[in-house]
């Protein structure tokens, strides 16, 4: 298991692979463009060329993005699902075009229509993301903490859409903190295995393919979206050596998203964890 960190590409996309050199990192994840709208940055060659070169100059191997906070798959509003139908296409292009493995994404919030109807809607939009894509980046699914009307939260929801789709081709990413705040406890050995039972029996452990290792400042089940530095939430260290140290997981890396001021420290927490 490599560790990396959410960077910025304030400057240009190239800036970050430093930027995650700086904090510790062996792999990272970026924005390609803003999280909140506007027209994506133009990857032009010397960008890409630059970007890349900077990459293997400090040996980081494995990036990702994480596609824009507005997407909704199931919004009641037809151009917002196919808006965000075309900027996860858009987003999985620049990513084969970056040489980034994965790009992740939210699913959307059903506030408005029932949630059976908002599934459906999630597997025709994601359908509709890989319809003879061709793109060499891979599309995860990433968990959310159950907050509000968001789709996404249960191993059963995500089975029920991956298995709508049947494409092999997308995964999950796991959010340690919104799974957590959804009411899976990995905490102690024994809720750990309850935990990856249940996966196991639901999504597959196989589609795991990334983790956003991330504490939680809220209790088990409390539905809320709140992340904290490693072992300093309701979490704690324990929990996240459970991930570390489980042979099915060594492959997979783990990306932080907590507040950055100390998300170097929170990288060198993790490596401890690994390395001990």
């Amino acid at each position: 298991m490599k560790f990396g960190a959410h960077v910025s590409i304030v400057g240009g996309i190239n800036q970050a692979p430093l930027r995650a050199h700086n904090l510790g990192c062996e792999c990272f994840q970026i924005f390609s463009r803003s999280p909140r709208g506007g027209k994506p940055p133009e990857l032009d060659n010397g960008i890409v060329e630059s970007f890349l070169s900077e990459c293997a100059k400090y040996k980081i191997a494995e990036h990702y993005i994480h596609t824009p906070y507005y997407i909704n798959l199931c919004s009641e509003k037809k151009e917002l699902r196919d808006s965000s139908i075309a900027i996860i296409r858009e987003e999985l292009e620049r990513g084969s075009v970056l040489g980034a493995k994965y790009i992740m994404t939210h699913l959307g919030s059903s506030k408005g229509i029932n949630r059976e109807q908002a599934v459906k809607m999630i597997v025709e939009g994601l359908k509709k993301t890989i319809d003879s894509s061709g793109f060499s980046t891979q599309l995860l699914l990433e968990n959310t903490a159950g907050q509000g009307a968001t789709i996404g939260d249960s191993f059963e929801e995500l089975a029920e859409i991956l298995d709508g789709v049947r494409d092999s081709s997308i995964g999950i990413c796991i959010d340690t903190a919104h799974l957590f705040a959804a009411g899976y406890d990995i905490r102690t050995k024994e809720k750990f295995k309850e935990t990856l039972r249940v996966l196991s029996t639901t999504i597959g452990i196989e589609k795991i393919k990334l983790f956003h290792g991330n504490d939680s400042k809220i209790g088990l089940g409390e539905r809320k979206d709140r992340h904290e530095h490693i072992g300093k939430g309701k979490i704690g260290i324990k929990g996240f050596k459970n991930i570390i140290k489980n042979p099915h997981f060594e492959n997979i890396n783990m990306i932080v998203e907590t507040p950055p001021e100390k998300v170097g420290e929170d990288i060198k927490v993790l490596k401890d964890l690994r390395d001990k």
